[in-house]
């Protein structure tokens, strides 16, 4: 009788410690601030690439809950061990993604109440609004013209782009005679347009103006090598 207590009792006290993990932590934009600046934190913007370019928290990786294969996709470049900071406009879409990476692995996800609103109107500053003119068609048509070019349409924000970093510093390390053009993922919309470039990151690699390779999302270093063979 008293085993089968003990039993029970351990029974409900592990379903109440499962319970509270899985528990949404919500907390105010002060707390929040205080939390992002600590070593280690995922800072999460699962609002639009537009609505991001209007300004954001940080150091913030983004992506668009909305668009699912995009959120899908980047979200798995994301570790799961770290505490994640995530937030959208109103809170509404960063709840909704907060309760997925719960439910799939995320050991702490923490929520921004209000989202960017609440931290506009506790008079908080964002950073990296949008307001450089865009790499014009022309300019970029110039600068793969000539010799062999890799271009990686990419962005500082976007996570599989982050993971190509080191691939990228070393192919251009073994490989001094290719010329790497930039193009901004969240900036450069007509020369996206121009080169038909919807992923990120998108790697297109030119000889002579002439485009001889392409590769979308996270490559490896041989991949890389063989466009420019």
């Amino acid at each position: 009788m008293i085993k089968s207590f003990i039993q029970c009792g351990l029974s409900v006290l592990l379903l109440c410690m499962l319970v509270q993990a899985a528990t949404a932590q919500v907390v105010d934009v002060n707390a929040f601030e205080k939390g992002i600046q600590q070593p280690a934190i995922q800072v999460f913007d699962v609002r639009t690439a537009q609505e991001f370019k209007t300004g954001h928290l940080p150091n913030a990786l983004q992506a668009d809950y909305t668009n699912k294969t995009e959120f899908t996709d980047r979200v798995k470049y994301l570790d799961k061990q770290k505490p994640v900071y995530i937030y959208c406009l109103s809170g509404g879409r960063s709840t909704a993604a907060a309760q997925w990476m719960r439910e799939n692995g995320f050991a702490k996800v923490v929520e921004m109440d209000g989202g960017i609103r609440a931290w506009k109107q506790a008079g908080k500053p964002l950073q990296g609004a949008v307001t450089e003119k865009q790499l014009a068609v022309s300019d970029f048509k110039t600068a793969v013209k000539s010799g062999w070019v890799l271009v990686d349409v990419g962005a500082e924000w976007c996570p599989p782009c982050r993971t190509m970093i080191p691939v990228l510093e070393q192919f251009l390390q073994q490989h001094p005679q290719v010329k790497l053009v930039k193009v901004d993922g969240g900036r450069d919309q007509e020369v996206m347009q121009a080169v038909k470039a919807n992923t990120l990151p998108t790697f297109i690699a030119y000889k002579e103006g002439k485009e001889t390779g392409r590769k979308q999302g996270v490559v490896t270093l041989a991949e890389l090598e063989a466009m420019v063979k």
